[in-house]
């Protein structure tokens, strides 16, 4: 029969771990300044309370034994959580977070962060934001790593959760004496392959090349959207951008939509992941609701213009 209350303790799951991953009773006794005969009493009373062996002796090293492995995954894993619940416990009872690591997709609209982390500000003026800025793989790699709490990606990593926050129109550009422009007729893909093509970096280090996504023969890849922008601008190629970030240069003619027949304009669906949502604290969860909320009211702002203008 199960038993439903445990009779191995935290510290005897500690000390079987210790023993791992320090090689022997003796070093592990040094890393966790315990007695070794302490360690031994504690793992000979996991065996005994469990009925099992964790280690068996080869030579003159202590080795695990297959059930030990098992035993030895299951007590990281319980030691990780409670480290976990002891953290949330922690947050919960001395307020807001210190610092909070916001990774952000380059894409996502800077002018909805900053407003978003102002009034973030007025709420928490004492936590400290680490804003990554980050280009396709690069924000998914910050969750993985743990130097985000929470991020607003175009790709949720295995083993997180995201939700719908925003899709993104992404509009494809050249200045207006390009010479895909004076082709004067509408485009398709074939005509882009003979012109440069400008595309801002994968920010992870484990870049895959196979989300460039055209095939061309003249590229040039920049680390800042803003380079990018700039560098169509001046008529040294195209590109697909956002269309709340080059609102000024379609206004005032630098930059003008390209006649595409197909994928002139383009959707990305952005995501709000938090790395751990059972274990957020009362700061991160804050954030991502005030991210929530200025996107919402950002929406509605653009729609009751286009609605303005449709009337007009």
């Amino acid at each position: 029969m199960a038993r439903n209350t445990p009779s191995i303790s935290l510290e005897q799951w500690r000390a079987l771990v210790g023993v791992v991953e320090a090689g022997g009773y003796a070093q592990a006794a040094e890393a966790l300044h315990k007695s070794q005969s302490a360690l031994t009493y504690a793992i000979q009373k996991i065996e005994t309370q469990l009925d099992v062996r964790a280690f068996e002796i080869q030579g003159r090293k202590a080795v695990l034994t297959t059930t030990g492995q098992m035993l030895y995954r299951r007590a990281l894993a319980l030691l990780a959580e409670a480290a976990e619940l002891e953290q949330a416990a922690y947050k919960a009872s001395a307020g807001w977070e210190a610092e909070i690591g916001l990774a952000v997709e380059m894409l996502f609209p800077t002018a909805i962060v900053l407003a978003s982390l102002a009034e973030f500000g007025r709420e928490s003026p004492h936590t400290r934001i680490e804003l990554i800025e980050s280009v396709i793989g690069g924000t998914p790699e910050a969750l993985l790593e743990g130097r985000a709490n929470l991020a607003v990606t175009a790709r949720i990593p295995p083993g997180f959760a995201g939700d719908s926050l925003i899709r993104m129109p992404l509009l494809a550009v050249a200045h207006p004496d390009h010479a895909l422009h004076r082709m004067e007729r509408p485009l398709r893909f074939r005509d882009l392959r003979s012109h440069r093509h400008l595309i801002v970096r994968d920010s992870s280090r484990q870049r895959d090349r196979r989300t460039l996504s055209l095939d061309v023969e003249q590229r040039w890849t920049v680390s800042q959207m803003a380079t990018s922008i700039a560098a169509v601008c001046a008529g040294y190629g195209f590109s697909w951008f956002p269309r709340e970030a080059i609102a000024a240069e379609l206004s005032d003619g630098r930059l003008k939509a390209l006649p595409l027949k197909e994928g002139g304009e383009r959707y990305v669906e952005l995501y709000l992941v938090l790395t751990d949502p059972d274990f957020a604290g009362p700061g991160v969860r804050r954030l991502a609701a005030i991210l929530r909320e200025t996107v919402q009211r950002e929406c509605a702002r653009t729609r009751g213009e286009q609605t303005g203008l449709n009337r007009a």
